[in-house]
């Protein structure tokens, strides 16, 4: 139900990709947060944690609850689930239904932070992973219930990429928070980081060079089309699958020179996980736990998980795209653009659907 990678051009810069899958529309908000903004996590029965950005951040965010006659939203209401900082500083919020609470065993004097924040924390607050690493030593994080996903504690884990290369993945299991190097820059969903690293093991056969010919006994087989190296990937859409073919076309696709070429070898690398209406359906509803894939129905009825977004990330030039399931094309928005602006700025995704280009100044003034 997501999947996200990184991608290196030929001169090592470094751009990220990831896809959102659910079964229904959500009411996303692409949000600007400027250099300077205080932000406030707050967890029940603890003291706040109030934090000011040191770095204007681009994020594609939630409202923390359901919208509500005569409630008005303020920018703190709206979570990161997707995005990056002027320092190319990235976040993604990935579903992961089996992560298990985690600080609930911390001093009561000691400020925690909601896992709900972790976004707007880590992109407002750093430069770098190593950062973001050092402060995750020393700052506890609550899981906390969501109003908006019927009071379940936050059922995921986040990955972190910086321009360098560098990426981490941020787990909660058994009441305890884990932070992994992630050597292969890849993620999906479940299980654990760790197992999908042990099960790549089982792939070291993996090649993108054409076997195309091979003898059996006095018979000469060949290959009559382009291909075969890639009939050794699970061809499944499920998350283990998407793990090893999001770790071989980040791996094989073909560095570029240029960075909009690279920006749209990445594009090419993402189509692999695009998800169309109906591809997989549910056939029920199962018992207990969280079924994020089965949240919700189409008109139809019939649930079914397709990519509801998905986005780019130039991390060197500081430059986010995103498509949604309506759109054929990319939105580009410029943090370097919008870092002149002195206010938050949010703006309902659905804004942008069935456009292309630049629309950084639509974000910053959206009435106009």
């Amino acid at each position: 139900m997501c999947t996200s990678l990184s991608y290196r051009d030929i001169h090592n810069n470094v751009y990220f990709g990831r896809t959102l899958e659910l079964s229904m529309e959500l009411p996303y908000q692409l949000a600007y947060f400027p250099a300077g903004e205080v932000f406030r996590s707050t967890v029940e029965g603890r003291a706040p944690l109030d934090y000011q950005g040191r770095h204007g951040v681009l994020a594609i965010t939630m409202p923390e609850r359901a919208p509500a006659p005569g409630l008005q939203a303020v920018p703190a209401d709206f979570k990161v689930l997707e995005g990056m900082n002027e320092q190319g500083l990235s976040f993604s919020l990935l579903a992961y239904p089996s992560s298990q609470g985690g600080a609930h065993g911390t001093r009561l004097t000691q400020t925690l932070l909601s896992a709900s924040d972790l976004g707007s924390w880590t992109l407002s607050q750093f430069d770098s992973v190593a950062q973001v690493k050092e402060a995750l030593s020393t700052q506890s994080v609550s899981m906390v219930k969501l109003a908006i996903l019927g009071g379940v504690e936050s059922p995921f884990h986040y990955v972190v990429h910086d321009r360098t290369g560098a990426s981490i993945v941020i787990e909660f299991a058994n009441g305890r928070q884990q932070v992994y190097d992630n050597p292969v820059g890849v993620m999906t969903n479940g299980p654990e980081f760790n197992w999908h690293l042990t099960n790549l093991n089982n792939y070291t056969f993996l090649s993108n060079v054409d076997q195309s010919q091979a003898n059996f006994g006095n018979f000469h087989a060949r290959q009559p089309d382009s291909g075969i190296a890639t009939a050794g990937l699970p061809g499944s859409n499920t998350s283990v699958g998407r793990f090893i073919r999001a770790v071989y076309y980040a791996q094989h696709t073909m560095p570029v020179d240029d960075p909009d070429e690279a920006v749209c070898a990445l594009a090419h690398i993402m189509n692999n996980f695009d998800r169309p209406r109906g591809a997989t359906v549910a056939a029920s509803h199962g018992e207990g736990g969280l079924d994020l894939e089965s949240m919700g129905g189409d008109q139809t009825g019939v649930t079914t998980e397709y990519t509801s977004w998905t986005s780019l990330s130039d991390l060197q030039r500081g430059r986010f795209f995103v498509r949604d399931y309506q759109s054929l094309n990319y939105v580009q928005f410029d943090l370097n653009w919008l870092r002149k602006q002195s206010a938050p700025a949010i703006v309902p995704l659905a804004r942008f659907s069935k456009l292309a280009g630049d629309h950084s100044s639509v974000l910053a003034n959206p009435l106009q």
